[in-house]
């Protein structure tokens, strides 16, 4: 068998194979045979019929599936020969198929790019200083307050802070559209829910008000034929009702797992739970400087495969995110544009190849502690949180994915130890809105 291998970029490859006749000629040969032990034809006993009946009869359908065996079986063989790895599968140009000449055809496919760097020396890296204070824990307790906020009707206007209830019906030139309509709606003003001069239109309306809004879609709305449009909504207001937030008391601390009613344990379950958030949030933060740099440390161009698997991943996730607010299937349509997603998918791809590039080089396996900790970690927001362990621990795949997140913590914790860390006095609010 004879290979040629032409570079047609970093990672792009043009790689020519020529199989020899006899072998393909021995593989029909053997393929016939077999074919004729057992093939029936009118007026033969099987296995009688005459050897030149049963290639005009199959022929041509063996010699494509014969073609297509060794097209692939060759492809591999060379791949090794030249010590190469696809990043995807081929794309296969036959040259030559003709009976009794070699079976030529080339295969052109994209490589793995070469992972120059793996650490981050020189890098500065700023590590938050963080500590959870008493206002921390304020704060917290008042956004639980508000999430089981009560709501009282008023015969007076509504005012920002209060929730309507309404009817509303949207048209663009003077068509109803999808989604414009709606029937007992909440919408709590000043919770920019809705367009613009949506709920400022409705400010000062009682209960039975009706309302006349001339809106504009914002350009660069989801919806591509409503964005930038005029549009006009008819709205009718049910009900008006003001918010009363419950009393931090006992009762308060009961609905949230406190038998007693204990305040002070209350404060004390919220301050463990922003601990953990301050911890994971203060892991991501590291972890995005030292993959941003990692990154910078290794341009690089990702094969196109990858990108799509990426790409096929990344719209699964948001499928399953919006699916999880309740929005049907049939309703959530992806851009149909890849360019949507090809900077993000390209930027995760990389970090993929350098991520598993140094896990193979380092050596680094999943630490047992550090898996139990992380699960540990997420259990606790769970009712029952030896469950949930206990889940993943039942059947060892179910560890993978929390597997492969110790060892991505394994390879940072590394990385940081050729970069220059620098501590930064941060608030948790700062650092909880630092994107």
């Amino acid at each position: 068998m004879q290979v040629s291998v032409e570079a047609t970029g970093n990672i792009g490859r043009r790689m020519t194979v020529a199989v020899p006749s006899e072998r393909f000629e021995q593989e029909f040969s053997e393929r016939l045979k077999r074919l004729a032990k057992n093939a029936k034809l009118p007026g033969f006993r099987p296995g009688k019929v005459p050897m030149k009946l049963i290639e005009a009869q199959y022929g041509e359908k063996l010699k494509q599936e014969v073609t297509s065996d060794l097209i692939q079986a060759s492809f591999y063989e060379a791949l090794g020969e030249q010590g190469l790895k696809p990043a995807g599968g081929p794309r296969i140009e036959p040259k030559s198929l003709d009976r009794g000449k070699d079976l030529e055809y080339i295969a052109e496919f994209e490589v793995y790019p070469k992972v120059a760097r793996m650490d981050i020396g020189g890098a500065s890296i700023e590590r938050p200083v963080c500590q959870i204070t008493e206002q921390d824990v304020d704060r917290t307790l008042e956004v639980m307050r508000r999430q089981h906020t009560a709501w009282n009707a008023v015969s007076r206007p509504s005012q920002d802070g209060d929730r309507l209830t309404i009817d509303f019906q949207g048209s663009l030139n003077g068509q109803s559209f999808e989604g414009g309509t709606a029937r007992n709606f909440p919408l709590v003003l000043g919770s920019h829910a809705l367009i613009d001069g949506f709920e400022q239109g409705l400010v000062g309306t009682r209960a039975g008000d009706s309302r006349t809004l001339d809106l504009r879609f914002p350009a660069d709305y989801g919806n591509s034929a409503l964005a930038g449009q005029p549009v006009r909504f008819e709205v009718k207001v049910g009900e008006v009702a003001e918010p009363v937030l419950p009393t931090l008391d006992a009762d308060f601390a009961r609905r949230f797992g406190i038998p007693d009613g204990n305040l002070a344990a209350l404060r004390a379950e919220v301050q463990a739970n922003l601990e953990r958030e301050l911890a994971e949030r203060v892991r991501i933060v590291l972890r995005d400087q030292v993959f941003r740099h990692l990154l910078e440390s290794n341009p690089m161009d990702v094969p196109q495969a990858l990108q799509q698997a990426e790409i096929e991943r990344i719209v699964q996730k948001r499928h399953a995110a919006l699916a999880a607010q309740g929005i049907p299937a049939d309703k959530i349509q992806p851009p149909t544009d890849p360019a949507a997603y090809i900077d993000e998918a390209r930027r995760r791809a990389g970090l993929g190849l350098i991520l598993a590039e140094l896990v193979k080089v380092r050596n680094i396996m999943p630490d047992p502690a550090g898996v139990r900790a992380r699960l540990e970690l997420l259990a606790a927001s769970y009712e029952t949180p030896e469950e949930f362990i206990q889940w993943h621990y039942a059947q060892p795949g179910r560890l993978a994915e929390i597997e492969a997140a110790v060892m991505e913590d394994q390879a940072v914790d590394l990385l940081l130890k050729t970069a220059e860390v620098v501590d930064k006095p941060a608030s948790f609010q700062e650092l909880m809105q630092q994107r």
